[in-house]
């Protein structure tokens, strides 16, 4: 029997992964060792493990280089991945926003917004049929209204504090935001009696 890979993305969302899938029983308890090591194995139940930074996580998965993977929807929706999204695991949830600032509207002309999501942007205001102009940044997005380099912005809100301290407010709600899993394509015809006894079991332990 092949081993199946699961890639998973650092930090809090693979913290998170690793509970839930101790849960339906699967062996993490080399992946809780402090470590510089990427790949961890569960020989006993053939599951190969991958630790890989957020944005790769979807890529590793369409590219067969793992099976499946745990990614925040916000990753999935920017890349635009050729996969399958098969379950919404519920933890790590915030939501996408359009933000400016406090009890501001977006006008109906042209805007310019700043964001790290330039495709989930562009999206958005395409089916608004609204004229922007995408200012791509890397870090804290907030400084851009309070600079002048764009009236508005599209990021990530969880407790909305940071926006509150810059007198920031949400506008719009795009979507909302929560850890997925995805599918390698070819890997669910081929393996598709394990990886969807796994999904039913994660299924099971999510609805608790």
């Amino acid at each position: 029997m092949k081993y199946l890979t699961i890639a998973l993305a650092k930090g809090r969302l693979s913290e998170l992964s690793i509970e839930l899938f101790e849960r339906i029983g699967l062996d993490c308890s080399k992946l809780k060792e402090k470590s510089r090591k990427l790949i961890f194995t569960d020989d006993e139940n053939k599951i190969k493990f991958m630790l890989v930074k957020a944005s790769d996580v979807p890529t590793y998965v369409e590219y067969g280089a793992a099976d499946i993977g745990i990614v925040g929807k916000d990753t999935i929706m920017e890349d635009g991945r050729n996969l399958y999204e098969l379950l919404d695991l519920k933890f790590g949830a915030c939501r996408m926003c359009v933000c400016g600032w406090k009890d501001s509207k977006v006008p109906s002309g042209f805007i310019k917004v700043a964001t790290k999501y330039p495709n989930i942007t562009r999206n958005y205001f395409a089916q608004k049929n609204q004229t922007v102009e995408i200012i791509k940044l890397s870090g804290s997005v907030e400084l851009a209204p309070l600079c002048g380099l764009s009236e508005f912005i599209v990021d990530i809100v969880e407790s909305g504090r940071t926006l509150k301290e810059n007198n920031l407010s949400v506008i719009e709600e795009i979507c909302s935001i929560s850890a997925r899993m995805v599918v390698n394509r070819v890997s669910l015809k081929m393996e598709k009696e394990r990886i969807m006894d796994i999904v039913e079991k994660l299924r099971q332990e999510v609805s608790k």
